[in-house]
């Protein structure tokens, strides 16, 4: 897929949005694929599983489909980006408990974040708010 004069200016200087330039090419160079998740995110490793000498083990990174959002690394995937196994999800034999969700993005300052009862930012903000609840303004006298 040939590449746009935007998508290659983005490329320079915004890492948010998938790739730099410079990932790219340290990715081209010292990398190798090792697999996708559901989500379309591709791991990497360095060539070979070279091991670094600084860190004592090789260097793992991903490059995300879309945003980059660290969110959106599976639990399988997650254990080995983190050197927890150096096994692949597909060799763990890792499988979804039913206990847990599908992956839902952080939803702080958006509309669908998480208002608790009596929050200002609810739509019935006095909903959750006990008729017996007095509450306190500063400069008055503490109720005995």
């Amino acid at each position: 897929m040939a590449q746009t004069p935007l998508r290659r200016l983005l490329q320079v200087f915004t890492w948010w949005n998938g790739t730099t330039i410079g990932t790219s090419w340290t990715t081209y160079l010292r990398g190798e694929e090792v697999g996708t998740d559901q989500y379309g995110n591709r791991y990497f490793r360095t060539k070979n599983g070279k091991k670094d000498p600084a860190l004592g083990y090789d260097r793992r990174w991903v490059i995300y489909k879309d945003q980059a959002e660290a969110t959106m690394i599976p639990p399988g995937w997650y254990r080995w980006m983190h050197h927890l196994t150096d096994l692949l999800p597909e060799q763990q034999g890792y499988v979804v408990r039913e206990w847990e969700k599908p992956h839902q993005p952080n939803l702080t300052g958006t509309a669908g974040a998480h208002r608790p009862t009596g929050s200002i930012f609810r739509p019935d903000p006095e909903a959750g708010i006990s008729a017996g609840y007095d509450a306190w303004t500063p400069g008055e006298a503490s109720p005995q």
